[in-house]
């Protein structure tokens, strides 16, 4: 059977990821992400009001012309978690693809809810629920089934979907770290990728997301950051003034943690800004969470502004405003703050708990650098950088290749200088570039098998 791969979006950047896996006549999408740091550098766009080419010119979305080139239909469209960088062109380009989009159901809601908030490309591709540990069959071969292996990472729900073909299996490795002691969920299934690369023909190709491949050691566990986290507010528990966390809004775990952590302090914990409320709200409609039933969740600008309002007259120091803006965006709920316009009031003294880290990416690092000098400005204490990665480190790499044996690799999820370290690491384990270890680029056909 003739196996082809698309290298489409994320092969030159973090972010807009979108790659399609050719078995003989039957294709399969694999994400369909947003680059978020094209959309940020250009003020006041907004993403919903335009057309999918006029975003593909920007580096917003996938270009995703090269699929003319395969020959095959389109039996599915498979994002592997709910973060923007995954699903976020799916209500631009989902609608030119009569496949359903397949993904474990916070996945789906999330997905659902985009395209809800944009009916532009009037998307209307099925969407059909699979769990981690579930397999289905892809078209009408009888010879192609797709898999979900459960994986960790900075979201909840998350999965590595398989592949597989009779030529062997295409494990399509974004994102994930590898967390035994997960806060929310289970670990990941190390067992079952272990098992995947000694059955039949083994693993054909392993695409893998590279985004810490330069750092040593192993990615810690959530519960690191838990932990950190909990030392980080015991410590102020005593400073009768304004306590502020943020967080990545999609971090259901680490929220989990600062809300029960608030409560510890004698702090009421209120959960502030649209996307702090769509992520956490999603997890416990679908159960995934149990928040205490007087958490506070507001969104829209005038009842969160009722809320500080609220806060500032009741006592700062009874409450902890978990809020948007870890990245310094400059509409985010923090970064509203930071200049002055809430009612919330920063004093001399004042802590914000940064609960992430910047994306190492220079309009994040820009935005967040100035955001901070703004909440120094107004005397605010910073506590920074409490925080573990969603992404494997070099001994996870090492443990993946090692579990899998894949025949051939392929580095996604950053630039060329982000896959340098780990081509160092495929090639100190027996890969040869140009042979079995295939460096791409967006827009590129790798044929693997003829």
């Amino acid at each position: 059977m003739e196996i082809e791969i698309a290298t489409i979006g994320g092969y030159e950047e973090v972010g807009r990821q979108m790659t399609a896996v050719r078995a003989g006549d039957d294709v399969v999408i694999f994400d369909m992400g947003l680059n978020l740091s094209q959309v940020l550098i250009h003020d006041n766009v907004e993403t919903e009001r335009m057309h999918s080419l006029d975003l593909i010119d920007m580096g917003a979305i996938p270009d995703d012309r090269i699929m003319s080139d395969l020959e095959g239909d389109v039996q599915a469209i498979v994002p592997t978690h709910g973060h923007l960088d995954h699903i976020g062109a799916i209500s631009k380009l989902a609608h030119r693809y009569n496949a359903p989009i397949v993904a474990t159901p916070f996945t789906i809601e999330l997905v659902k809810q985009q395209i809800e908030g944009e009916q532009k490309f009037g998307v209307e591709n099925d969407l059909i629920k699979m769990e981690a540990g579930e397999t289905m069959s892809i078209g009408d071969s009888g010879k192609v089934d797709l898999e979900f292996v459960n994986v960790t990472h900075s979201i909840i729900d998350a999965i590595n979907p398989v592949l597989h073909t009779p030529e062997g299996a295409v494990v399509y490795g974004l994102d994930k770290r590898m967390d035994h002691t997960p806060v929310i969920g289970d670990p990941i299934d190390m067992e079952r990728f272990r098992e995947i690369g000694r059955e039949g023909n083994g693993v054909l190709c392993y695409i893998e997301d590279c985004t810490n491949a330069n750092k040593k050691g192993r990615t810690p566990s959530e519960r690191v950051a838990r932990e950190h986290l909990r030392d980080v507010l015991y410590s102020i528990e005593d400073y009768d003034g304004g306590i502020v966390a943020t967080t990545f809004s999609s971090h259901i775990a680490r929220v989990k943690s600062l809300v029960e952590f608030a409560d510890d302090i004698g702090r009421q914990p209120v959960l502030l800004g649209r996307s702090m409320e769509k992520y956490s709200g999603t997890a416990e409609r679908l159960d995934f969470v149990d928040f205490p039933t007087d958490l506070g969740m507001f969104g829209h600008r005038k009842s969160v502004d009722r809320t500080f309002k609220r806060i500032m007259n009741e006592g700062k120091e009874n409450f902890l405003p978990i809020v948007t803006g870890h990245q310094g965006e400059p509409r985010a709920m923090l970064t509203r703050m930071a200049r002055g316009e809430t009612p919330y009031e920063l004093d001399d003294g004042d802590k914000v708990v940064f609960s992430a880290r910047v994306i190492p990416e220079p309009t994040n690092e820009g935005q967040r650098y100035q955001a901070e000098k703004l909440l120094g400005m107004q005397g605010a204490r910073v506590y920074d950088d409490i925080h573990v990665s969603g992404h494997l480190n070099q001994e996870g790499h090492y443990e993946m290749l090692d579990a899998l044996q894949p025949q051939n690799v392929i580095p996604a999820h950053q630039d060329m200088s982000g896959f340098s370290s780990y081509v160092n690491l495929c090639e100190s384990e027996g890969y040869q570039m140009g042979r079995d270890l295939h460096v791409t680029r967006n827009g590129n056909l790798i044929q693997l098998v003829d």
